[in-house]
């Protein structure tokens, strides 16, 4: 390893292991190291309640067909108290039944924002009244972060980790 990959995996050496996510990026440490402090923020430091980032997060990867995000993040959901019927409602998206108004809200804002690559007006309004300037900020940028997460698996074919397959549901192809 050279001495930028070397400076690149110092973060991960105390770690149990190196997702593939993580071995995909390590091919460009520069990006990696670049990109990493603002995926930590949106993932760990974000304003938002883990629920609600997980909600657009999953809806995200949902709507994107990116598998490797759809199996980390179904994950990662449950830790923040999603249920199964949860992530049935998440899949279905903003018109199933028995959602709660702000389950509904957030399906709603991430379909928005993957279908016209912003939130439109009425429904902006509708966010700022549940949400303060730097949540809408954030909500705006876990989509958008997310987004481009699956961009980048489904376009390297990132295979999803071993310890991940069969926890979760499929996505249609």
């Amino acid at each position: 390893m050279d001495e930028e990959l070397q400076a690149a995996i110092a973060p991960f050496r105390s770690a149990p292991r190196i997702d593939n996510v993580g071995r995909t990026l390590l091919n460009h440490p520069a990006l990696m190291t670049s990109w990493l402090p603002f995926a930590r923020h949106v993932m760990f430091e974000t304003t938002l309640a883990a629920r609600d980032r997980e909600i657009l997060i999953l809806r995200t990867g949902w709507l994107c067909r990116a598998e490797y995000e759809w199996a980390q993040h179904v994950r990662f959901g449950k830790a923040a108290g999603l249920t199964d019927t949860d992530i049935a409602n998440i899949m279905a998206g903003p018109d199933a039944p028995n959602l709660t108004p702000g389950d509904r809200l957030l399906l709603r804002t991430a379909d928005d924002l993957q279908r016209n690559s912003r939130i439109g007006d009425a429904l902006w309004n509708e966010l700022a009244s549940h949400y303060d300037r730097k949540q809408l900020m954030d909500i705006v940028f876990a989509v958008g972060q997310y987004t481009l997460v699956s961009m980048m698996l489904n376009s390297f074919g990132v295979e999803v980790d071993d310890y991940l397959k069969g926890g979760y549901p499929a996505l249609p192809r």
